[in-house]
């Protein structure tokens, strides 16, 4: 089987390592990647949103699966552009189409199909430049802090807390003035849950669903959790307080009943889904749905997956995933992510990366890296994640801190306090 990755990130490099291990495969592509997926399989100079020349490198190369790993190609409508080609029929897909992926692509849209269908959630109202001034009095009668998104994909930035009701104010007018662009059109005032973060994922073929290892990542930049929002700074997984009653009640209250809402909605969603999760008071509510496997999470849970991934996803195209086992690795898996000094601000590229080959005991997924000739350089905020899993947690993080100080670069940073709030 030949298969084609899209994207270039660590949950990339996850990924294509394990696609890698199939006895199914017999050629891997990745575009357009980074030096950590040239390891294990093909880079290819593809931008995944230019969806002619992805099309075209399909047709070429006779690819079987496409596997879709960033959320912009799944929310500007790749599948549908390429399910439009009838000689495209028989490649499966890995990842929603258009209407589908809006459950990432607009958070209004994702508010008011969790609203339709009684999926736990957060009091909101979506607010427009038209009824700014209901905006503000649902403000006035909200307790802090207040809790302001972006409807669109914003890469990352476009959720902000506050506890300043000016200040909120502020922030709406910001963002329907252009702050984050077409992204923030709509922006939807939330209310604030109190509790601990995790993220759930499954895997689906439209009707059967497989629950993948739960994760919990760490945003912030600082120590604490505290500074400025990132992509991930790493994850642990299983997660603590996700026990076997927490995960029934997120099966019976969130994930059937989105399944069940996507059919009703006639969305054919056939490839992740990773629910966004606060557990208040031992109950989960949805903060957000991604239409994708979450980064760094994928570099902590992927490696906990036992089965034949190849296997999952023929699963999810031939709509039988409820007959293919899957199985995990019961063991505590923890990703440390290694980033450039300044980020998520301003940060330095180009900085030779050594020590790697030092790594023994865990694995490394490149992130933002590239090849300099023969130097391996830094190309990005994020660099590399150092995953390990051991029988605790505490052993899983120690190993991949002890593997994080063997990796070297100019400026290197990373938090040494992932899991300090679990353990």
């Amino acid at each position: 089987m030949k298969v084609l990755l899209l994207g270039s990130g660590g949950r990339e490099h996850a990924l294509a390592w394990k696609i890698a291990q199939s006895p199914v495969l017999s050629k891997l592509f990745i575009a357009p990647g980074n030096a950590g997926t040239g390891i294990t399989g093909t880079n290819v100079a593809i931008d995944p949103l230019k969806f002619n020349e992805v099309r075209d490198f399909i047709l070429q190369e006779e690819i079987d699966m496409l596997v879709i790993g960033p959320e912009e190609p799944l929310v500007k409508g790749l599948r549908d552009f390429l399910e439009s080609n009838n000689r495209l029929k028989r490649l499966n897909i890995i990842g929603p189409g258009k209407a589908g992926a809006q459950l990432e692509g607009s958070k209004d849209f994702a508010k008011q199909f969790m609203m339709k269908y009684s999926i736990p959630t957060a009091s909101y109202l979506t607010v427009t430049k038209e009824n700014i001034s209901e905006g503000f009095k649902f403000l006035e009668k909200m307790e802090a802090p207040y809790v302001l998104k972006a409807d669109g994909l914003a890469a990352g930035k476009g959720v902000l807390i506050t506890h300043s009701l000016e200040e909120a104010k502020q922030i709406v007018v910001e963002m329907l003035e252009g702050k984050f662009k077409e992204a923030g059109k709509k922006v939807i005032i939330e209310q604030f849950l109190n509790g601990i973060e995790l993220s759930v994922f499954i895997l689906t073929d439209g009707k059967n669903w497989v629950l993948l290892p739960e994760a919990k990542d760490y945003k912030r930049i600082g120590e604490g959790d505290t500074g400025l929002n990132t992509g991930g700074m790493g994850a642990i997984s299983p997660v603590p307080f996700a026990d076997a009653l927490f995960l029934d009640k997120v099966r019976k209250r969130i994930i059937t009943p989105t399944i069940r809402g996507l059919i009703q909605e006639n969305i054919d969603y056939r490839g992740f889904i990773f629910f966004g999760l606060m557990n208040v008071s031992g109950n989960p509510y949805v903060i957000e749905y991604n239409a994708r496997m979450g980064d760094p999470e994928a570099e902590a849970i992927v490696p906990r997956i036992k089965s034949d991934i190849i296997d999952l996803f023929t699963g999810v195209g031939e709509r039988n995933l409820n007959k293919v086992h899957a199985e995990f690795d019961d063991s505590y898996s923890a990703s440390v992510m290694l980033a450039s000094g300044g980020y998520p601000g301003n940060f330095e590229k180009g900085k030779e990366i050594s020590g790697i080959n030092k790594v023994t005991e865990s694995l490394v997924f490149h992130a933002g890296t590239k090849m300099d000739g023969n130097r391996l350089v830094t190309a990005g905020g994020r660099v590399m994640a150092i995953t390990s899993l051991a029988k605790t947690m505490k052993d899983a993080l120690s190993m991949s801190y002890r593997c994080a100080g063997l990796v070297d670069f100019e400026n290197k940073y990373f938090r040494k306090d992932i899991g300090f709030d679990l353990c």
